[in-house]
């Protein structure tokens, strides 16, 4: 029996915890040439795509720029268009925010991506949570979860009405009868929900790819509802076997509903790996990154989105505060995930301390320990068969991968994992196809 073939892309980390803009290897986030070093090595390695996150505003903190926000977050379509004229044949994905943009403009842009690829666009597509991010915007604040799904939806599938409001067959360019368009309806769209009452003509038309693929990352109920329903693929949190088997087994245990086969959908959580000679080099390795990305100065800022309040004269190196976090609705770290995942901070606070007591843990070894760790560490040859396993055991269909130095973080994996994860069979040798969705193995849509 064939090996299932693993699907691998490349993050460009931007601004998260992960990164460690510090080290001296590090270079700009904002530069072309960070993006052109990242994009050419996974296109080197022979990977799926590039994923490029976005964030709509600078997180703040105590009322100033969170630290780690400071590389700046450059406009998705520029950089990706730009990376689509110095890449041939590596996939192009843009995190696009569904709650403070229109169809049309967004449908114009990605279909104009896929052309300038030549057919290696693909849209992230997200909602916003918060009032935050909306004052940056005319119609500030934000939707209810469930109303940010449903506009999500109904966005994505009026976009979808105007990629299809071309066949692709309309433009004949007929110059001895002087006959440009076939059919002069071309690009007719009429579209009137709560939503959105547009209707006109959609300017660009049909792209390579008909439409780009769609990639969610929502990991709630009416996240995973909406990737069953509408994904080609989705960026998921659960890259261990277990968390794996069930996130996997439950989204593609929803596709039938909709008609779909559980080939439809790819699942690739996100991945970070440390690389060494030997695995025990590797963890020796793991143990300095994480005290790279935890500094004592980020440490405390982890500790004060907890507590809702300005511990910047607290030891990072002793225990834990002894007063409990401040509860209420406003928070001094807006934008902040931390202030969906820690809904009840007192209880929070509670098992932190628990632990700290438990291992004997300063502040700062404390927040090392309940914040994300590397998802693969060994050598070359471990981190290839751990890959493969999960893969193989439908834990997911490949991973994102995340390095924590940019642009050059993932130069070490392209040269020394790739090549033992095409020796086992694993992994493709080269491109087999020119567009994305031949890499990823989904058929075009149906318009």
């Amino acid at each position: 029996m064939s090996r299932k073939q693993i699907h691998l892309a490349a993050h460009f980390p931007g601004v998260n915890n992960t990164t460690v803009w510090s080290d001296p290897e590090a270079g700009s986030h904002i530069e072309f040439s960070s993006f052109v070093k990242l994009a050419q090595t996974a296109e080197r390695a022979k990977f799926d795509f590039f994923f490029l996150a976005e964030g709509l505003r600078l997180r703040e903190q105590n009322g100033q720029i969170y630290d780690l926000d400071v590389v700046g977050r450059p406009d998705t379509f520029t950089v990706l268009s730009a990376l689509a004229a110095v890449t041939e044949r590596l996939g192009l994905a843009g995190t696009i925010n569904s709650t403070f943009n229109e169809p049309f403009e967004v449908a114009r842009q990605f279909a104009s991506l896929d052309h300038l690829s030549a057919g290696r666009a693909a849209w992230n597509v997200v909602t916003s949570w918060d009032a935050f991010t909306g004052e940056n915007f005319r119609r500030g604040g934000f939707l209810p979860q469930d109303q940010r799904y449903e506009r999500a939806e109904t966005f994505l599938r009026t976009a979808w009405e105007l990629f299809d409001s071309w066949r692709g067959d309309e433009i004949a360019a007929d110059a001895g009868r002087g006959v440009y368009l076939r059919d002069p309806g071309a690009g007719a769209f009429a579209h009137h929900d709560a939503h959105f009452d547009i209707e006109g003509r959609f300017p660009v038309p049909r792209s390579p790819q008909d439409r780009p693929v769609i990639i969610q990352a929502g990991d709630s109920d009416e996240g995973r509802e909406f990737a069953a329903a509408t994904a080609d693929a989705i960026f998921s949190r659960y890259g261990t076997l277990e968390a794996g088997q069930a996130f996997y087994s439950d989204v593609k245990g929803r596709l039938a509903k909709y008609g779909r086969t559980p080939e439809q959908l790819v699942i690739l959580p996100a991945a970070t790996f440390v690389l060494g000679d030997t695995d025990a080099d590797a963890h020796e390795r793991a143990h300095v990154v994480r005290r790279q990305q935890v500094s004592a100065q980020t440490a405390i800022k982890f500790l004060e989105q907890v507590w809702n309040t300005d511990l910047s004269g607290h030891d990072p190196d002793g225990p834990l505060p002894s007063t409990d976090p401040v509860v209420g609705e406003t928070t001094i770290a807006p934008g902040r995930a931390s202030v969906r995942m820690y809904r009840d901070p007192l209880a929070t606070a509670r098992e932190w301390r628990q632990l700290a007591e438990a291992k004997n843990l300063s502040t700062r070894d404390l927040i090392i320990e309940v914040t994300g760790r590397q998802t693969f560490i060994g050598s070359p040859a471990t981190v290839a068969a751990a890959i493969d396993d999960l893969v193989q055991a439908d834990a997911s269909d490949g991973f994102i991968l995340v390095p924590h130095v940019t642009p050059g973080g993932l130069d070490e994996f392209a040269d020394t994992v790739v090549p033992l994860l095409q020796e086992r069979g694993s992994f493709r040798t080269e491109y087999t196809g020119t567009t994305l969705r031949d890499h990823l193995g989904i058929e075009p849509a149906e318009g």
